[in-house]
């Protein structure tokens, strides 16, 4: 605008905008300057936003690879994961695949740990992992590897849509993949296809028959019907997908699992993703690396390299990787080792500081900073009824430039499936009268998942609001660490009086807060400890069944037979 920095605070005083020269507004209090001043404002984030959203619906494998120059890049066979219910029939399904789509005689010769096998119809192959279970998909996302393409979605014809079908559903969503739906057991007399249909489309898959984009096919694991035509659908997916890949790169890709093997030491069972693994290759794997000494196919059959989606087993590396874990060719065994050490160093280091997940009072930080765009969330509540009412209202939170997202909701307490989903996405859970499996509080505490339950529904409803808008505040409450019984109280001229104590239970820590009770009445709290003492030397914290010297600050006034309670204040919220 050609504008001096004074004129422009000049018009923002007008408004009522007290701001300093450096200091940063929204755009809104932008326009109205702008405006003001006889111009016309308009936003720039607008294309930004919508390439960040772009971006963030592009498989991860394509997003690694997307320096490659297109002219490079060709086909290659679909990665498929299968998901569902866990007795509708997934380990089925797969065994029929394999059985009916690997060469006879062959079949019994695969080996059972290698993690994935290949099928082929009219001469095209797809690539199944064979660890069915959104749990494992999602261990391997939350490391920030992506090893499937797509994801069949097993429902029975007979069962319908069951809450762990929902929960395989927001996991396979989260991973941003495209689905397909087996709707298997349409054998059974009891089946009834239409009902199921309808459940689907109600959690968001029309199948194409009643408009929608969704394939679903009627499949049989026991008689073998509608294989070929569900085979036929995930290359059809994979088409409209277009995945590609480098043979010429060097390879990279995912580790499927890691083990020691008697008379073989480390192995691991990789799929490559980009690029071709050969015999001699120098592999970096998470923590691991060494030179490919040798490499087997899903048939146990010894080969010499491994294109694009092909899953293969490999000897050589220094010690087992993690299921999940990226790896890639490197030129030299000394940059491998470089790279292997930085990463332990880091490992470590992680390790021993607290989890650092996502939380509410963060959404609003990391959004000014350009690191998130959207608000993913979790949703568990006590009823079916108050589902909806909680969910619409958490959407109807969503702004202009901060979209609210809720990608799981369902009915039942907060589980360690709602964690590890929320921990591979950095999700927030929100609960509504229901409570947190203990084990699901242990791991989410480990994660740094950000849980919270509520037994208001406007409470919730206010909270996420508030977080939008940079308002959340952190809550914080007393926790009792340790209880501690005067014994004898100990003048000291010029020092004061020291409380000769007996730890009752708990721990007495010299940095917590403590507060004096006697006869059931509070003296005082919120006190320093200035001394903690065991006979004549100072100690950090002090145990049950322990006698020690206690001094606060600003309390003199001790009586055998009171009580020193201490205790810390916590983040609860």
């Amino acid at each position: 605008m050609d504008a001096s920095p004074i004129d422009v605070m000049k018009e923002l005083i007008s408004n009522g905008i007290m701001a300093s020269i450096n200091q940063q507004i929204d755009y809104d209090t932008a326009a109205i300057v702008v405006d003001g001043m006889g111009f016309e404002a308009r936003p720039v984030s607008a294309p930004e936003t919508e390439a960040a959203e772009a971006q963030a619906d592009v498989p991860q494998w394509r997003r690694l690879y997307a320096d490659e120059d297109p002219s490079s890049m060709v086909p290659r066979p679909p990665v498929v994961t299968v998901l569902g219910h866990v007795d509708h029939g997934k380990t089925s399904l797969l065994d029929v695949i394999r059985k009916t789509h690997v060469q006879e005689g062959e079949a019994g010769g695969i080996t059972q740990h290698i993690g994935a096998y290949q099928v082929t119809l009219d001469d095209r192959t797809i690539t199944f992992l064979d660890t069915p279970g959104h749990e494992a998909f999602t261990a391997m996302r939350s490391r920030g590897a992506q090893g499937a393409d797509i994801a069949v979605l097993v429902v029975a014809a007979d069962d319908g849509v069951m809450p762990t079908t929902r929960e395989a559903l927001a996991h396979a969503r989260a991973a941003r993949v495209p689905i397909v739906v087996a709707l298997n057991k349409i054998d059974r007399p009891n089946a009834n296809p239409d009902r199921v249909k309808q459940q689907l489309a109600d959690v968001g898959l029309k199948t194409d028959e009643w408009g929608g984009d969704t394939l679903v096919v009627p499949v049989s694991a026991k008689t073998e019907e509608g294989i070929d035509d569900l085979l036929e659908a995930i290359l059809l997916v994979a088409d409209e997908t277009d995945i590609r890949a480098n043979p010429h790169h060097t390879a990279a890709g995912t580790v499927l699992e890691g083990r020691m093997e008697s008379g073989r030491g480390p192995v691991a069972t990789l799929l490559v993703q980009n690029g071709t693994l050969r015999t001699g290759d120098i592999v970096v794997a998470g923590v691991a690396y060494g030179r490919i000494k040798g490499m087997f196919d899903p048939l146990g059959k010894q080969v010499k390299e491994a294109g694009p989606s092909r899953p293969v087993t490999v000897m050589g590396l220094d010690e087992p990787p993690h299921a999940g874990d990226m790896f890639e060719v490197i030129k030299g065994i000394k940059e491998a080792r470089v790279i292997v050490q930085e990463r332990r160093d880091t490992r470590q280091a992680e390790e021993a500081r607290p989890a650092a997940g996502f939380s509410l009072e963060d959404v609003f930080e990391r959004f000014k900073a350009g690191e998130t765009k959207e608000l993913l969330i979790i949703v568990k509540v006590d009823v079916d009824g108050s589902l909806e009412p909680v969910v619409t209202s958490i959407e109807n939170l969503a702004t202009s430039d901060l979209k609210v997202r809720v990608l799981h909701a369902d009915v039942g307490e907060i589980t360690e499936n709602d964690v590890n989903l929320a921990s591979a996405s950095d999700a927030v859970i929100l609960g509504f009268n229901v409570e947190v499996d203990p084990m699901a509080a242990r791991l989410a505490e480990g994660k740094g998942v950000d849980v919270r339950t509520y037994d208001i529904i406007y409470k919730l409803i206010e909270s996420v609001e508030l977080a939008l808008h940079g308002m959340l505040e952190p809550e914080y409450a007393d926790k009792a660490i340790g209880v501690a019984e005067v014994r004898r109280v100990i003048r000291v001229p010029r020092v004061g009086n020291i409380a000769g104590s007996y730890i009752l239970e708990g721990i007495a820590r010299r940095n917590a807060k403590a507060r004096v009770v006697r006869s059931g009445k509070v003296l005082a709290e919120n006190l320093g400890v200035s001394s903690l003492k065991r006979f004549e030397d100072d100690v950090r914290e002090v145990r049950t069944d322990f006698e020690c010297g206690i001094r606060l600050d600003g309390f003199n006034d001790f009586e055998e037979g009171d009580r020193i309670e201490f205790y810390v204040r916590e983040r609860v919220n």
